[in-house]
């Protein structure tokens, strides 16, 4: 029974890990979306993904936040200042063995009278597989603002963007 525990919360930690970040605020963990007010109508949005959540997906639960915001707040439509999507990428292998000889499937050794004793596996048997990982985060500064949005290609209406996007965002539960 020790070791049941010990397991089951193990699985129920990687079942968890296994879907991308839904749309969510990041209280309690380092996925979904924060904000900060910096002034009376200019806030920080960030949304930050698993490494399961594609860099579309990260940037449409941005710009739904952004929207969102920009409503809770009162106004009408926002404008992007300053933006960025930033890439958190790690290529990382797994063997036959990972838990004890990543990497190695079958290894030899051999003596050379001149040299000594060496050794090494064979690249032929090394079943490593490679994969990359990348976690995406977009985050910028937007300006909030009343009325009608400026003729400007960084301006937003925040219904437009929430109508828009909305069939898109998957909410924690939601399947």
């Amino acid at each position: 029974m020790k070791r049941i525990l010990p397991i089951l919360a193990g699985m129920t930690l990687l079942a968890a890990c296994a879907t991308p970040t839904p749309y969510q605020a990041a209280e309690g963990s380092q996925w979904g979306f924060q904000e900060s007010q910096i002034e009376a109508n200019r806030f920080r949005v960030s949304f930050n993904g698993n490494s399961l959540t594609d860099r579309e997906t990260v940037e449409t639960y941005f710009l739904y936040r952004a929207a969102e915001l920009t409503l809770e707040q009162g106004f009408d439509h926002f404008l992007v200042v300053q933006r960025a999507t930033d890439v958190d990428s790690r290529v990382i292998g797994s063997g036959p063995d990972p838990f004890f000889r990543p990497g190695f499937g079958l290894y030899y050794s051999y003596y050379h009278p001149r040299w000594g004793w060496y050794g090494g596996g064979d690249p032929f048997w090394n079943d490593t597989n490679y994969r990359e990982i990348s976690r995406y985060e977009a985050s910028a500064e937007i300006l909030l603002g009343h009325g009608t949005k400026p003729d400007d290609a960084n301006a937003f209406d925040a219904r437009d963007v929430m109508s828009n996007l909305g069939p898109q965002i998957m909410r924690p539960g939601a399947s």
